[in-house]
């Protein structure tokens, strides 16, 4: 044994949990203590030791295409739904994606007498789990090559369910072989973003309890589900659709040629300050919510969105408009931000100033909420046994994502779109 080397490597548990802790991914003693005991770095023998232990995911594998496919997550992502799962010791868990570090932190929540199985459709990526679980002292962790989307009813019920791939739908075989009150915790894309949902079950139903942003990779096998992508100017300039493509995207030609209206809400924020609920209240409020999305090696600057990568927009026939940011106040060490508007097309000013509108609504009546509450229905539910929202309908379930006003669960836009 290389003592330098575990004493480094205790000294980056540490370290790691420390960090994690001030940022508040990790809230409680037994999280804290399941940290300290995993040695993360047996799971990630390809990057030296600090890497293992930073604050970024270790890439394990890509496809053909060079795209991420595994990876070891990121530790304040892990943090944060091991948080949300709420493991306590003998609880049945499963895992739905594999890499062995979150199986073994779920090993070390529930104890000996409760049981981890971890799932994944990769032959390669279990093989891996398997071997370096094995190596850390977790071979009782159940290592099964599946596909996901199915589950795994050999070691069911379960009373958590940690699905730890990006999933656009939730599969009947999860909340199947969830235990009544289980909780899933699944970071599900709706509307293009992807949110880490705690919900527990009710009956047939699935009920939030807490959502956070996050990024994961996405699903392989049968529920693997792609967006789709609206080229505006060339391949510089695009709009991302998870759902609600446009009925003639053709009307969209030469919108990019016409002058740019702008919208400014005078609403202001600072940096650094989360405003996540802002794009998701501008995903539920507006039809033809998209994300509009700049190739940086191509960027001309003809489009200046507040994030070039998966911008907040919205679509209306031949027009198209997206969140922007100016810099406002003149003291330089506290800067300030407005968010604003900009559009193209010939209903642009008319489409700029909708959108402020819904911006100004966010900062009446959600901005430093607590977000939306989210359903999932079997996809078969009536609308009438529906709560009020906004309606996504996907392959197996209705999501609704209502907010409260004024304090009353009264819920805003119930209209309902079909992914």
């Amino acid at each position: 044994m290389d003592t330098n080397n575990t004493a480094t490597a205790d000294s980056l548990r540490s370290a790691l949990v420390a960090k994690l802790r001030q940022q508040s991914a990790i809230r409680t003693d037994r999280v804290a203590e399941a940290f300290l005991a995993v040695p993360r770095h047996v799971f990630a023998p390809e990057v030296p030791l600090e890497e293992a232990y930073a604050l970024n995911i270790v890439v394990t594998k890509r496809n053909e295409h060079g795209i991420t496919v595994s990876s070891v997550s990121a530790p304040q992502i892990q943090a944060m739904q091991l948080e949300q799962a709420e493991l306590r010791p003998g609880m049945h868990v499963a895992e739905i994606g594999s890499g062995g570090v979150n199986a073994a932190l779920m090993a070390e929540l529930v104890g000996g007498h409760g049981e981890v199985t971890t799932i994944d459709i990769d032959a390669d990526v279990t093989d891996r789990a398997r071997r370096f679980l094995a190596e850390a002292g977790y071979g009782r962790v159940n290592v099964v090559t599946a596909d996901g989307e199915k589950g795994c009813a050999e070691h069911a019920l379960y009373d958590r369910i940690v699905v730890t791939v990006g999933s656009w739908d939730v599969p009947p075989a999860w909340v199947d072989q969830l235990a009544d009150g289980g909780r899933l915790v699944v970071p599900l894309r709706m509307r293009g973003l992807t949110r880490s949902v705690a919900f527990e079950k009710e009956d047939d139903h699935l009920v939030s309890r807490s959502a956070e942003i996050c990024g994961f990779v996405t699903m392989q096998g049968a529920g693997e589900h792609q967006e789709r992508l609206l080229l505006l100017h060339g391949k510089e300039i695009g709009l991302r659709f998870d759902d609600d493509w446009p009925a003639d995207p053709d009307l969209l030609n030469g919108a990019l040629e016409t002058d740019r209206a702008e919208s400014w809400t005078g609403v202001t924020i600072e940096p650094g300050e989360p405003f996540d609920t802002l794009q998701m209240w501008l995903a539920t409020a507006l039809d033809g919510f998209c994300l509009l999305t700049v190739d940086s090696k191509l960027d001309t600057g003809l489009v200046a969105p507040q994030n070039k990568m998966a911008c907040p927009a919205v679509v209306d026939g031949g027009s198209f408009a997206y969140l922007a940011v100016r810099k406002t106040g003149d003291e330089p060490d506290r800067p300030t931000f407005e968010f604003g508007v900009h559009a193209f097309g010939p209903d642009a000013p008319t489409l700029a100033g909708t959108m402020a509108d819904q911006i100004r609504a966010w900062d009446r009546d959600h901005r430093g909420g607590p977000g939306p509450r989210i359903w999932a229905f079997p996809v078969e539910t009536p609308e009438t046994g529906l709560p009020e929202g906004r309606v996504v309908t996907k392959r197996h379930v209705r999501i609704i994502i209502s907010w409260p006003r004024e304090g009353q669960g009264a819920m805003h836009h119930p209209t309902e779109e079909k992914e």
